[in-house]
């Protein structure tokens, strides 16, 4: 079974939700908490069942309405995720170009 894409439609639900979260936007506490998201053991055996019958042929209308949710939001949380360790990282503090520091004295042997 082929699942579309909402992502790929600027109008879908998902790409309207997904530019609320400009990188920029993300401050680093809210990017840790976003990188904490994951599933429960309890969402990824049933995402796994899901994804078997699929393989097999055997999902129904309502399983396969539930997969594609299931990848609908796991898309967009590695998006979002993606995004956090991009905010994470221009908040980072700069190191210094161009200046190279003095060693102290005492620093070397001779």
């Amino acid at each position: 079974m082929v699942v579309a894409n909402p992502l790929l439609d600027a109008t879908s639900d998902m790409a309207i939700f997904l530019r609320l979260w400009d990188s920029a936007k993300i401050t680093p506490t809210l990017a840790r908490q976003i990188l904490k998201l994951g599933w429960s053991a309890e969402d990824e055996a049933r995402m796994h069942e899901l994804t078997e019958r699929n393989r097999e042929g055997r999902l129904d209308a309502a399983e396969a309405k539930e997969l594609d949710n299931y990848l609908r939001v796991g898309t967009t949380l590695s998006i979002l995720q993606s995004r956090a360790r991009k905010a994470l990282k221009l908040s980072a503090p700069k190191p210094e170009t161009g200046s190279v520091s003095a060693p102290r004295s005492g620093s070397f042997r001779r």
